[in-house]
């Protein structure tokens, strides 16, 4: 999800890892504070010192939201989920589950721990800071816990407004789960108020930038956007994953694919295989044996006056465990892996021997079909 996030530390075997982005969010927070949170708050001081309490300030919030994500991730492990790890970004952070939760009271406890601790926080923020002003000791540390108190109470309420996907909407998707006991229903109402509050976010943004100079309004729109695009996409990951569910490689592919010797030149596989019979990939045999494919990249690779003497052999990508998977492969797998890798055709085989071709293309044209018969099944806890 974040391929340029850094690691940092680990806490609890959870990796934790800060997305570029993050930079951007920092900077206006430190920006922020000491340009006119900190002066209005505690006149009198140089800027370098507001400078010094806003970068503290920044690194406290900094502490609450790993804190926050770290809630949501052990709460996950002790209902036996998988964390990727926690990845702050510049719309704040993201425990990254790699399984959907088993059941709603597991998706209800496991939403519920982040603003639980934000709430905690906050609290404990709070009355550090009444400490301090009773006792004199310190009024700009009392300040910045003043700050880190109001903020972690901000973020705890912003993140219990039923949308999904924010906190809130998956305590709305595990209650309407646990009323029809189908999860991509209760996906598809969640993420549909997901959707309406990015859009509210983004009208009242737009409006807010109109009526004042303030940048507020123009990051409204960014969550807006965020929230919009995170609560579609959700439903749609998981409609994909309901849809292919119980479905093998061997369920999709096609198993009677064109296929070209390793002694064939260029100028006849593209005139007898790729023009004729409209295939850009073709996997590449010697005798029996799978020994790769070639696709019109690798085609165009080669000048078109040597197609006539280049062999496949020559150009041809060999088959490896990047490119070639098993028929028993769970769809699902497959998809994520394709995902990942970027490779949209796959040759389906193993030890030598081609069993078919699947591609990209194969599961959009399934799951078409699928969306065009209806929602997939319910899914059960």
């Amino acid at each position: 999800m974040f391929k340029h996030a850094v690691n940092i530390l680990e806490i609890a075997g959870f990796k934790i890892r800060i997305d570029p982005s993050w930079l951007l969010i920092a900077a206006l927070i430190v920006w922020s504070l000491s340009a006119a949170y900190f002066p209005h708050e505690l006149p009198g001081y140089s800027p370098y010192y507001y400078v010094a309490l806003a970068v503290i300030a920044m690194l406290g919030l900094f502490a609450s939201l790993i804190l926050h994500e770290l809630s949501h991730s052990l709460v996950a492990r002790r209902f036996g989920l998988r964390v990727g790890g926690i990845t702050l970004f510049v719309f704040g952070g993201v425990a990254e589950l790699e399984q959907e939760p088993e059941s709603p009271k597991s998706e209800l406890w496991i939403a519920l721990a982040g603003p639980a601790m934000s709430l905690l926080l906050a609290g404990l923020f709070l009355i550090a800071s009444i400490m301090l002003n009773g006792s004199g000791i310190s009024k700009p540390l009392e300040i910045v816990f003043t700050y880190l108190a109001l903020i972690n109470f901000i973020l705890a309420v912003f993140n219990l407004v039923p949308a999904f996907p924010l906190d809130g909407g998956r305590v709305l998707r595990a209650l309407l789960w646990q009323y029809k006991n189908d999860l991509l229903w209760a996906t598809r109402i969640a993420s549909g108020f997901g959707t309406v509050f990015g859009i509210f976010l983004i009208v009242t943004g737009v409006l807010s930038m109109f009526s004042s100079s303030s940048t507020t309004g123009l990051w409204q729109v960014l969550i807006g956007f965020f929230v919009v695009n995170a609560s579609r996409s959700s439903y749609r990951q998981l409609m994909i994953k309901t849809a292919l569910q119980d479905h093998t490689v061997r369920n999709l592919m096609s198993s009677t694919p064109q296929v070209a010797n390793a002694s064939d030149t260029v100028q006849k596989t593209v005139d007898e295989l790729m023009l004729r019979y409209h295939k850009s990939f073709i996997p590449v045999m010697i005798g029996n044996r799978l020994v790769g494919y070639v696709d019109t990249t690798a085609v165009n690779g080669v000048a078109r006056e040597n197609w006539p003497t280049t062999r496949l052999s020559e150009i041809l990508v060999p088959s490896n465990p990047d490119n070639t998977v098993p028929t028993d492969m769970p769809m699902e797998e497959l998809f994520e892996k394709m995902a990942r890798s970027g490779q949209r055709k796959m040759l389906v085989g193993q030890d030598g021997k081609l069993e078919g071709v699947i591609s990209l293309s194969d599961l959009m044209s399934y799951l078409a079909i699928r969306q065009g018969l209806g929602s997939p099944g319910p899914r059960r806890g």
